[in-house]
């Protein structure tokens, strides 16, 4: 699961990087890029909120800017 999960977040992550490279720089503002110390260890549940999150900011994107 957690590898699929992180293929979706890839691919959503080159699509915004190479079609809306002016959508990208907002993805280091996302804190799930950045692990803490403390939470090295991502479960499946953070991914699937960030891949939730990757889709609903390019949708939205999309939406606001045809």
């Amino acid at each position: 699961m957690k590898a699929k999960l992180l293929m979706e977040i890839s691919n959503i992550t080159r699509e915004i990087e190479t079609d809306y490279p002016e959508l990208y720089q907002y993805l280091d503002e996302n804190p799930m890029t950045i692990p803490s110390e403390d939470n090295l260890n991502v479960d499946d549940k953070s991914l699937k909120n960030y891949l939730e999150t990757l889709k609903t900011m390019l949708k939205k994107y999309k939406e606001e800017h045809p």
